[in-house]
């Protein structure tokens, strides 16, 4: 996040309002052996349609910068976790020097596992790059982080941005993409819009709403 590099996430999606899972379930968690920091952030397009979705909606996201010291929290009944470690290749983007205040937070999967290094360098040369290199307003890293249970969505693309009104920049994303490849019906638009290995599991936006460090 921001300037650091994380080698572990840990992540909530909680039910909770994002006030009362910073009150309530922060703290404990940020106490742990291994978390390094917390923040949280409010979902800014529950149930959005235009995303296919294999994880069930939720309001909060947490988010723990941890090492390989940490050990999960037990769950309660309005929370589910998953646990993410930085794939070997590097984040890409620009550091602009603000904080981050915004989150496009996606999770893939591949169709079939052994097509997984498949879609692992279709995002991270096609892409990804291509969502960096145009430069969007408000975009800063693009982090891509591997599910270690290998259960669930394998694949997190971590986009940070230093706009707190993190969908109207994700809006204007696949305009500033297609300057520079060309748009729908070009075959520079289709080789960066999909692969034929790619599952998307959940797509959205997220406004910081907390952030805490030990």
């Amino acid at each position: 996040m921001e300037d650091r590099l994380s080698p572990y996430l840990y992540l909530e999606f909680s039910d909770l309002h994002a006030d009362a899972y910073g009150k309530d379930r922060v703290p404990g968690i940020l106490e742990r052996d291994g978390v390094e920091r917390a923040s949280w952030w409010t979902n800014l397009r529950p149930h959005r349609k235009e995303f296919p979705r294999n994880v069930p909606e939720f309001s909060t996201l947490g988010l723990f910068e941890v090492s390989d010291a940490f050990s999960p929290p037990e769950l309660t009944d309005a929370t589910r976790a998953l646990r993410f470690a930085r794939t070997p290749r590097p984040a890409q983007g620009n550091l602009s020097g603000k904080p981050t205040l915004g989150l496009e937070f996606v999770l893939v999967s591949p169709k079939a596992d052994v097509g997984a290094q498949e879609l692992r360098d279709w995002a991270d040369y096609i892409h990804i790059r291509h969502i960096a290199a145009s430069s969007v307003p408000g975009f800063t890293m693009i982090t891509p982080y591997e599910n270690m249970a290998r259960e669930g969505p394998r694949f997190l693309h971590l986009y940070e941005l230093d706009t707190p009104d993190a969908e109207e920049a994700f809006q204007i994303m696949t305009p500033k993409t297609i300057e520079r490849i060309g748009g729908p019906g070009t075959p520079a638009f289709r080789e960066w819009a999909t692969h034929p290995q790619l599952e998307i599991d959940y797509v959205n936006t997220f406004a910081r709403a907390g952030a805490a460090s030990r």
